[in-house]
């Protein structure tokens, strides 16, 4: 496994740096082949996002389900806090409010999700799961559980701890980030 240690040294290239020398050709952004060694972090980790979000599309297509990635993103976040307004299902799904929106409207349509209003407060409105999208969110599990082990079998036990607290931090530091620039 690469070491993740020394790709933060301070002689790792910095994403503002860029050249051959630097592997800042876009060939190994869509293959594995020839990633250098000094690969910016930020530009390897936006590879590997196209990269699983591929996968990911691949996956619900295999399945046969009708329903987008972000929209199963979304059905996952209610289904463990149904009842949440809009605006918490987009920061607990690191979404703008805006582009949940379209989602929602999607999922309403399908029928996976229903609007309802608070009944304390009528001016709010609340998203719940329907029994028709916790079918799909267990049939995409079933169908979809067995690609993602495989998936992943190439992470000996070993690593998986590292990697793991890799990811951990990562997404605390970028939701920390998050927050401050949109101050909240």
């Amino acid at each position: 496994m690469h070491d993740v240690a020394a790709s933060a040294r301070p002689e790792a290239v910095l994403p503002t740096e860029c050249g051959p020398e630097h592997g800042s050709g876009v060939d190994w952004i869509f293959s594995a082949d020839g990633i250098p060694a000094n690969a910016p972090l930020h530009a390897l980790l936006l590879a590997a996002s196209r990269v699983m979000g591929a996968f990911y599309a691949g996956t619900l297509a295999q399945a046969g389900l009708r329903i987008s990635p972000a929209g199963l993103g979304v059905l996952r976040v209610l289904l463990a806090a149904d009842g949440l307004k809009s605006s918490d299902v987009a920061a607990r799904g690191w979404s703008s409010p805006g582009t949940l929106t379209s989602v929602v409207n999607t999922l309403v349509r399908e029928g996976y999700v229903e609007r309802r209003r608070d009944p304390g407060d009528r001016r709010v409105v609340r998203l719940y799961v329907t029994d028709k999208g916790r079918r799909i969110c267990e049939d995409y599990y079933s169908l979809a559980g067995p690609h993602w082990r495989a998936a992943f079998d190439f992470v000996s036990p070993q690593d998986e701890p590292v990697i793991r607290k890799f990811f951990t931090d990562m997404i605390g530091h970028f939701s920390q980030l998050t927050r401050k620039e949109r101050g909240t």
